[in-house]
């Protein structure tokens, strides 16, 4: 199996897609100023007591405040507490945690009114980002993930991914670690560790014993409440847990990225660094691996996949619910059951990839097909949970119910990436009226010429629906053709399958985005502005 990972990269966002044999199995969708991430950790206030959710809402600079339950205090929230109020304290000198002594862990079964106040400063970690109406949740249990270990202060617990299956490996790597790492802090050993030297986890658990100090400094310095640690690069977290040995290409469209995941690659994989290849083309890198229509054909409520027969994907607050359909299958059997059956499992299929694709969370309901044999319904099941078990996200599956339902707990740290597949339509925004098509080739030659004769701009690339695109270089004398002789070779026209049919946008040679509305609209606006202006003047001095 092929896997590449392609990296498009925006003013604004990130997507990161994985591709398996060219087929879109998982995407990501990041922003490149994303705040309240998972893994961020900040200085924070206790705001208020919630003594029968046995909880405490806390104030991190979010509109909403966050939630800090009291089995996310963590067993040693004792010895943390005592560490961090000294450490707030005395601004003048760090405390140093292998130095000191741990107490006795905290009661499971305690009350958060025994251990917080209102007013109360601490040290947070985001476990689970805002999510619609709610804000986001926290722990007090610090950690440092790295790419073969996650560094854990105020515990001396080392523990080995369930995942490496030889004992002595297993054995090898609690040795090596409980060897080099310091007192009072735990580590959890990943997968990615399995046969790596002494060398490599001695160089990642210093740079996470860094970031540990760094943190805290920056804590004693930081009012409250305030972000005082996040990832170095929201794209190399994101890689990070991600990246497997087994890709065969990582395609990026941005430089700066691409020598950031070409350096973290180099240390980690040095043998695979020349898998990341920098994308150059001006031809859309979604558009190129041909994910972008991918995308539109994945997304949405509905999701046709072989034979005709379909989903329906339905959001809720409290739970995503999931119908499967046959629809009009030319090839379908005479055998209903068997029909019914073959259904699901294709069914199946495209559920477990919707899940990773849309990283969906919570509580899903599965409407099968009813199927009457009891054999059938154990096969499916199976079947789902087969093709589950490589999915990174933690999950349970549950057997089908007397009605045919099946329900899937997946876990759910972020919300889930809805992309919206219907085009408003770019003429009339949404107003139910649209200007005549027939008209826009002229729209869009004005628009050019005045990025060519008001903005002077030169090299520019304009982009356009795939339909429009050939329409404008049709024939042997095409009309993108007379208006390169009329306008000069500035500029260069290309398809954009992302784009609605009257939609284009225009960048520059450096990949800038050129708003021509809002620079037109701004520039006429102003020149009536001046006008106006000058008219009162002469009408001022003529009465005068």
């Amino acid at each position: 199996m092929k896997s590449e990972l392609i990296v498009d990269v925006q003013p604004n966002d990130v997507s990161i897609a994985l591709l398996e044999d060219s087929r879109l199995v998982s995407l990501q969708k990041e922003s490149r100023s994303l705040a309240y991430a998972v893994g961020d950790i900040y200085l924070a206030k206790v705001k208020k007591l919630m003594p029968g959710l046995n909880a405490a809402f806390v104030n991190v600079g979010y509109e909403k405040d966050a939630f800090l339950h009291y089995l996310d205090l963590g067993s040693q929230f004792s010895s943390y507490s005592t560490f961090v109020n000294e450490l707030l304290t005395d601004k003048k000198r760090i405390p140093q945690l292998s130095k000191m002594k741990l107490k006795p862990d905290i009661d499971k079964n305690g009350s958060i009114p025994d251990l917080l106040q209102p007013g109360q400063e601490l040290l947070v970690q985001i476990v689970k980002e805002p999510i619609s109406s709610k804000g986001p949740r926290l722990t007090t249990e610090i950690s440092f993930t790295g790419r073969y270990l996650v560094l854990i202060p105020f515990s001396d617990k080392i523990s080995v991914s369930q995942k490496i299956k030889t004992p002595e490996e297993k054995a090898r790597l609690r040795q090596l670690v409980g060897s080099i790492k310091p007192k009072n802090f735990g580590v959890i050993v990943r997968t990615s560790a399995e046969g790596k030297r002494v060398a490599e986890l001695m160089a990642e658990l210093k740079a996470l014993m860094k970031c540990w100090d760094d943190t805290l400094a920056k804590a004693q310095k930081a009012p409250v409440p305030s972000l005082i640690f996040e990832e170095e690069s929201r794209i190399v977290s994101v890689l990070r847990d991600i990246f497997s040995p087994t890709f065969e290409d990582i395609h990026v469209n941005d430089p700066d990225i691409h020598a950031q995941i070409l350096k973290y690659v180099s240390l980690i994989a040095p043998e695979r660094a020349e898998i990341v290849k920098l994308y150059k083309s001006d031809t859309p890198i979604f558009d190129h691996f041909n994910i972008t229509k991918q995308i539109k054909s994945s997304f949405g409520k509905t999701v046709s996949f072989r034979s005709g027969a379909y989903i329906i994907i339905e959001h809720t607050e409290a739970l995503h619910v999931i119908d499967v359909n046959s629809g009009n299958r030319t090839k379908a059997s005479n055998d209903q059951e068997s029909n019914a059956l073959e259904v699901n499992l294709r069914a199946a299929d495209e559920i477990a990839r919707q899940l990773r694709l849309r990283d969906m969370g919570g509580i899903i309901v599965i409407d099968f097909i009813d199927m009457n044999k009891a054999e059938h319904r154990q096969t499916l099941y199976e079947h789902m949970r087969q093709i589950m078990a490589n999915d990174r996200a933690r999950h349970n599956i549950l057997p089908l119910s007397k009605f045919g339902l099946m329900q899937i707990t997946r876990q759910r740290v972020r919300p889930a990436l809805d992309i919206v597949t219907t085009e408003a339509c770019p003429s009339c925004f949404g107003k139910g009226e649209v200007q005549p098509s027939l008209l826009f080739t002229d729209t869009l030659k004005e628009k050019i010429e005045y990025v060519v004769n008001t903005l002077k701009k030169k090299d520019f690339i304009v982009y356009v629906h795939p339909f429009v695109d050939a329409y404008l270089k049709k024939g042997l004398i095409s009309t993108y053709r007379r208006w390169r002789m009329e306008l000069g070779r500035s500029f260069k026209l290309l398809p954009d399958q992302s784009l609605a049919y009257l939609q284009y946008r225009v960048l520059d040679k450096e990949h800038n985005e050129i708003d021509l509305k809002e620079e037109k609209d701004m520039d006429s606006s102003s020149t009536k502005s001046k006008n106006r202006a000058k008219n009162r003047v002469n009408q001022e001095d003529t009465t005068a």
